[in-house]
């Protein structure tokens, strides 16, 4: 109940809440070890409505990831926490120091994806890549079109047996925040690609060959938004068991800058 009323207050109360000040942080709290354990536990009372209760996104943002849009390190994490963001996100004056330290460690953890024993080569896979064109769509450190998702980390972010799912079902395992579309002009003929932006008024949108476009909404004649969706081809049946795995582990050996 306590856990509830203080979660209701600060929805309603935290434009009232001071920012977090973190000179003011207590020297107890600067020392102490953060809590992962104790920080899941609070995030699961106080933040899973918006963000889930394994942190997989809901009405607010899919927390499985290794870099937070809002939060560059642990430090701006924990501010994030404290102070909010205005008007999405509540501040979490309710807590302590010390309690948010912890569900900022836990937020942390979300985003890190252990590394696994593969069967495949990584060399023998670069070749895959490469065979099987994946950089026509594909980013690798700073090589090949930007279509798709940038792989240069894939690996901090989704783990072998996800790799291999997506190899073959691609389907399955679209990111958050990727949409296909069809936008039908007023006038001429309907243009397929990726939603780069969107609002009320306007869309961006770019298609498989990388060409930019930009539509106003009232010239569109209809506007498709082809949800579960992707371009990316199943490679289950291009592909032989030994050329998966070796894609597999060159995708594994992508985890970005160390």
């Amino acid at each position: 109940m306590r856990t509830a009323i203080l979660s209701l207050c600060a929805v309603l109360l935290c434009p009232l809440a001071s920012p977090w000040n973190w000179a003011t942080v207590s020297a107890q709290s600067a020392a102490a070890k953060p809590d992962s354990i104790a920080g899941k536990k609070l995030f699961q009372e106080n933040c899973s409505t918006c963000h889930g209760l394994d942190g997989g996104g809901g009405r607010g943002p899919n927390l499985h990831t290794p870099k937070l849009k809002h939060a560059a390190d642990e430090r701006s994490l924990r501010a994030l926490i404290g102070n909010g963001i205005s008007p999405d996100m509540p501040a979490a004056w309710f807590l302590t120091d010390d309690e948010v330290a912890n569900v900022a460690s836990y937020v942390l953890t979300l985003g890190r994806v252990p590394q696994e024993k593969v069967p495949g080569d990584p060399v023998r896979g670069a070749a895959v890549y490469t065979h099987a064109h994946c950089d026509m769509c594909h980013i690798v450190s700073g090589l090949g079109n930007a279509v798709g998702p940038d792989l240069t980390d894939v690996n901090a972010r989704r783990g072998a047996g996800q790799l291999h799912q997506t190899l073959e079902h691609p389907e399955l395992t679209i990111p958050d925040s990727f949409l296909l579309v069809e936008a039908t002009p007023l006038s001429g003929t309907s243009i397929q690609g990726i939603r780069l932006n969107e609002d009320s008024f306007s869309i961006q949108i770019r298609d498989i060959s990388g060409h930019f476009y930009s539509f106003r909404k009232a010239d569109l004649k209809e506007l498709k938004k082809l949800r579960g969706t992707t371009p990316m081809p199943s490679y289950q049946k291009r592909l032989s068991a030994t050329e998966l795995d070796d894609l597999v582990a060159y995708l594994a050996a992508q985890r970005g800058p160390s």
